[in-house]
């Protein structure tokens, strides 16, 4: 954290995240990367809800397999519905970020689709559906 992660972050990231935390939205992490990196990370951007892959273990070891639903593309959507029953929270009035034409299945779903310094193929969805296209370097 402290070698690569925390330097990474960027001030324009901690004021949008802060932006959220003061108009007291349910802040939320969705990611493909495994929970053992990326709960560290939520946990130093205040974000206090993540859905991430989730690497199974037996006998307190990894198997080399995924425990429950994979974090990524079409499997974000189905653990996002899982949380939003679980937690009682809707998709009223909110915003998903991304980089990556792969959260196209997300970034449909929610009120304002934002795309983050994206990819060539999420720019080219975002222009053409019209959405917000942003940097946060």
């Amino acid at each position: 954290m402290d070698e690569y992660i925390r330097p990474a972050i960027t001030t324009k990231s901690r004021d949008l995240i802060q932006k959220h935390i003061d108009k007291e939205d349910t802040l939320l992490i969705i990611t493909a990367t495994n929970l053992f990196i990326t709960a560290p990370i939520a946990s130093e951007l205040n974000i206090p809800n993540i859905l991430a892959t989730e690497p199974e273990m037996v006998s307190n070891r990894y198997t080399g397999k995924v425990f429950g639903t994979p974090c990524f593309r079409e499997g974000k959507v189905e653990r996002l519905k899982v949380w939003l029953n679980k937690t009682g929270e809707n998709l009223a009035d909110s915003y998903f970020y991304s980089d990556s034409h792969n959260d196209l299945p997300l970034l449909e779903m929610v009120t304002k689709p934002v795309a983050v310094d994206p990819d060539d193929t999420l720019r080219s969805h975002a222009e053409m559906k019209g959405w917000e296209i942003m940097s946060l370097k």
